[in-house]
């Protein structure tokens, strides 16, 4: 079996393969503060209670945009499997079935090349893959693999917080669709703010991209598939018809796509 870590900056995303299908997952929160024997305790007493051990998994993959935590998640793998995990890294990109300019090698997150390998790998045609996290990132990939670009922005939880405590009379409130885009109180007026501009914001820059992509690529512009992942898609879900598919565990599969590319390469 495979165990699979994405690191966030909000949850680290814990997941076990046996083969393609996952066993088991959880969401741990990231906190830089927790040691790896802290970690190490919360993954073995998860491990237990789903009749799951250490000794049944055979490999190991992290992907971290949190640096902080790659120390203490690599000591906590080593605990649990006796093995030391293999990190994704800059240094394997040249390795994966999608290509990423070298101008942003060093750059690009590894959730999002994981977001990017298993949407091309899904799609085999351009697409965008849409990301809602504590960061909102989008990241558009050619017919041929090769990575076109990124966009990011605050994320919908991240704008909410945000507002909240950087104003002295705004109220945090559930991200939950208003009824209007004419807030009549505080509550729906922030809703529509976050929420529906949200909408907007996503719907835009998705056409902006597919047209550049179209443009670009000799395609029409209805030929990008778009994908969304993410826990907060849900909330964008009801009210835009923008994305083909969701799948909330797009980079974890992108993750496992990966290491199995990696082993089978060498």
């Amino acid at each position: 079996m495979l165990l699979a870590v994405d690191i966030g900056n909000t949850n680290a995303v814990v997941a076990v393969f046996d083969g393609e299908q996952i066993v088991r997952s959880w969401r741990i929160f990231s906190d830089v503060r927790r040691t790896a024997d802290e970690y190490t305790s919360i993954l073995l007493s998860l491990f237990r209670d789903s009749g799951l051990s250490g000794n049944s998994v055979d490999s190991s993959i992290i992907s971290s945009v949190v640096p902080e935590l790659i120390g203490p998640f690599i000591r906590t793998i080593q605990n649990i499997t006796g093995r030391k995990p293999f990190l994704l890294n800059y240094q394997v990109f040249d390795r994966l079935e999608i290509r990423i300019p070298d101008v942003s090698v060093h750059e690009i997150g590894t959730d999002l090349v994981c977001n990017a390998s298993e949407a091309y790998a899904r799609y085999k045609t351009a697409c965008i893959a849409v990301d809602f996290g504590t960061a909102l990132s989008f990241i558009a990939t050619g017919s041929a693999g090769d990575v076109l670009g990124v966009a990011i922005a605050p994320g919908l939880g991240t704008a909410v917080k945000s507002l909240f405590s950087n104003t002295a009379q705004l109220p945090s409130v559930p991200l939950e669709t208003p009824p209007s885009s004419l807030g009549t109180n505080t509550i729906h007026a922030i809703q529509s703010g976050i929420v529906l501009g949200y909408r907007s914001l996503v719907e835009g820059l998705i056409a902006g991209m597919k047209k550049e992509i179209a443009a670009r690529e000799g395609l029409a512009e209805s030929a990008v598939r778009v994908i969304a992942t993410g826990g907060l898609n849900s909330v964008l879900k009801p009210i835009t018809s923008v994305f083909q598919d969701y799948d909330e565990r797009l980079t974890l599969f992108g993750l496992r796509r990966i290491a199995c590319r990696l082993k089978k390469n060498g």
